[in-house]
């Protein structure tokens, strides 16, 4: 039995779907079976940022709705071997109702050793049902005040729906952000705002999200991408040190 870890931002805007891609082909590397949930219904991007795009027949509501099997709406992505995808509804309107989701993932962790559900930007019903049924939580955010504030409200939402494991990631991370505004003193001003332990920082990279937007895996000596592989390895429980500025 896998475990299902949900990915979410409160905000939009600061990369969690980039981290989502990035962290899944860092795991199906490792030799783990690894399945993306893309929970935006009406926007997903994961197809596109996985290379499925043009090969979607199903998504997850053509499953709930009794359309399609589970395997037919699960799409290999391109150039990773092990990970694959279970896209959004195109339509908004078929979002998958949390008590709905409470049934699948159970399913779906059945055939997988990771579920990672990229939560749409938000603390709507998206929201709501890409975390009810998550073992585990990653915050993303930027190391700026309004997304830490975001970061500190997603974290009340997931306690007030039974997600106790909570990690944060800092995304896009840049040293020289703290000088040039004068938010927080360090990375521990952060850390404490956010209310959430650190579990890794990603640096600005600007090459990795755009190989991602292709649907084509970054260069594994991308500084994003080995700070993926990092944060894989802590999800499967290793002790990997924290460096300080990557």
């Amino acid at each position: 039995m896998g475990i299902a870890t949900v990915i979410t931002s409160g905000k939009g805007g600061v990369g969690k779907s980039t981290v989502a891609v990035g962290l899944g082909r860092a795991l199906a590397q490792r030799g783990r079976r690894v399945l993306l949930v893309d929970c935006d219904a009406g926007l997903r991007s994961l197809d596109r940022m996985t290379g499925t795009e043009e090969s979607l027949v199903f998504d997850s509501s053509d499953v709930v709705f009794g359309r399609c099997s589970p395997a037919e709406a699960i799409y290999a992505c391109a150039d990773s071997e092990g990970l694959f995808l279970l896209p959004a509804p195109s339509s908004g309107d078929d979002l998958i109702r949390p008590a709905v989701m409470r049934r699948l993932v159970p399913l779906l962790r059945r055939y997988y050793d990771h579920v990672l559900l990229d939560s749409p930007a938000g603390v709507g019903a998206g929201f709501r049902s890409a975390a009810c049924a998550a073992d585990q939580a990653l915050l993303v955010c930027s190391p700026d005040p309004v997304c830490v504030r975001s970061a500190g409200k997603v974290r009340l939402l997931l306690e007030q729906l039974g997600v106790k494991d909570k990690r944060l990631v800092i995304n896009r991370f840049n040293g020289e952000f703290f000088d040039q505004t004068g938010v927080y003193r360090d990375l521990d001003g952060v850390i404490d705002a956010a209310g959430v332990r650190l579990f890794g920082l990603v640096p600005e990279d600007i090459p990795l999200a755009a190989a991602f937007l292709k649907g084509c895996p970054a260069q594994e000596s991308a500084p994003g991408m080995l700070a993926l592989h990092r944060i894989a390895a802590r999800l499967e429980g290793e002790t990997v040190p924290m460096p300080g500025a990557v």
